[in-house]
């Protein structure tokens, strides 16, 4: 049998502080500090901790080629071997794995592969892979205190506007000139009350879906190699960024999942539900944040990371680029939703694990990265924005 170190490993110190009452009754300092050792692998999609003499093995052991196991035990012992390889920080090739193992081992070694083939930038990929919420919830932690709330925790926030260069020496500007385009920027918002009774028409749903994910116009430009154009920038012109609907209340469209293909301009259903579960899984996608999950729809967008990364291989800026992505389109469908009178919304307070889980989504190769959608506000919501 044959293994190496997995593909992206971070080893993280961890300090704990806990009081040490003897040092304290004795005259000496009120705290002691005990260290530890996490690895981060994002194939394994959980923490592990680890021995330092671990640590220190997994520095002796590359992650490119393949060496013996029996070669491995010489050098770092079997004992040692035995804990990485059953824990997934080593994985295995070949045969004569260990009883009990066999499962375990092909298992770890098929996600290093899916990681392997999406050119992720180690840093990155352990910050997306470890920075997902499952399971977040208002009774878990997820809490929203007002901003008179923060203020008096934490005093007051830094200006919201700064001052650079030196005094006297700004240069005044002219006022912008009205334009057709200013109605629409200053009528836009974030909704968080929406009219629970109003349905999304099923027109305006289909404007709003093929001007901010469709596709406007297509140009190949290699044999069999071709990007779309679409009413948002993109990295690279790659547009990796799918969109998935979670309807509620579109006329016309039964309450579920569906996947929004861009060049056809069609819904493509998932997995259908009652309007009941639909509401449910609204709330849990928004980790409870019960003025977004009132929406008559949501537009969760994951990036295909395969198509940004076929170009920004294991590149340092191609992680940001997808955020940024995401960023422009949630951006583009609230000015199209302020046309159309509505409130918008996007937010990354999202419990990506269930999302993942509802779409069959693997956050190794599709990266859930915001929540968005709109609406018509609740009377009254809304207080517009004039010159």
């Amino acid at each position: 049998m044959l293994a190496r170190r997995c593909a992206v490993l971070l080893i993280e110190p961890r300090e704990a502080l806990e009081l040490d009452w003897q040092a304290m009754l004795s005259g000496g300092g009120a705290l002691a500090a005990s260290l530890s050792w996490v690895a981060l692998a994002p194939h394994l999609d959980r923490e592990v901790p680890v021995a330092a003499e671990d640590v220190a093995a997994l520095g002796r052991v590359g992650q490119t080629v393949w060496q013996p196991v029996a070669t491995l035990e010489q050098q770092l012992g079997d004992a040692c071997v035995a804990r990485l390889l059953a824990c997934g920080l080593l994985v295995a090739d070949g045969g004569g794995l260990p009883d009990g193992l066999p499962d375990a081992l092909a298992h770890f070694r098929a996600r290093d592969d899916v990681l392997r083939a999406q050119h992720w930038r180690p840093l990155s990929a352990v910050a997306h892979m470890f920075s997902r919420w499952r399971g977040m919830r208002s009774e878990s932690g997820m809490q929203f205190p007002t901003f008179d709330e923060l203020v008096q925790v934490y005093g007051q926030p830094p200006e919201p506007a700064v001052t650079r260069g030196a005094q006297g020496c700004a240069i005044a500007l002219p006022q912008p000139e009205k334009s057709t385009l200013d109605g629409v920027l200053l009528r836009r918002y974030t909704g968080r009350n929406f009219d629970t009774k109003a349905q999304m028409p099923l027109a305006l749903a289909a404007r709003l879906l093929q001007r901010t994910f469709g596709a406007q116009g297509r140009r190949e430009m290699a044999p069999g190699a071709s990007v779309l154009k679409k009413t948002s920038p993109s990295a690279g012109g790659l547009h990796p960024c799918e969109a998935y609907v979670l309807a509620q209340r579109i006329d016309g469209v039964a309450p579920g999942l569906y996947h929004y293909h861009a060049v056809d301009h069609v819904l493509e259903p998932l997995h259908m539900m009652s309007g009941g579960a639909a509401r449910q899984l609204a709330l849990v996608a928004v980790a409870d944040q019960q003025w977004f999950a009132d929406a008559p729809w949501m537009v969760i967008v994951a990036a295909r990371v395969a198509r940004n990364f076929w170009k920004y291989r294991n590149h340092a800026k191609a992680h940001r680029a997808l955020l940024l992505d995401a960023g422009h389109l949630s951006q583009t469908l609230y000015l199209l939703a302020a046309e159309a009178g509505m409130a918008g919304f996007v937010t990354a307070a999202i419990n990506e694990g269930e999302l993942e889980q509802a779409l069959g989504l693997d956050p190794l190769a599709d990266m859930v990265v915001a929540v968005c959608g709109c609406g018509l506000p609740a009377p009254g919501d809304y207080v517009e924005l004039r010159q």
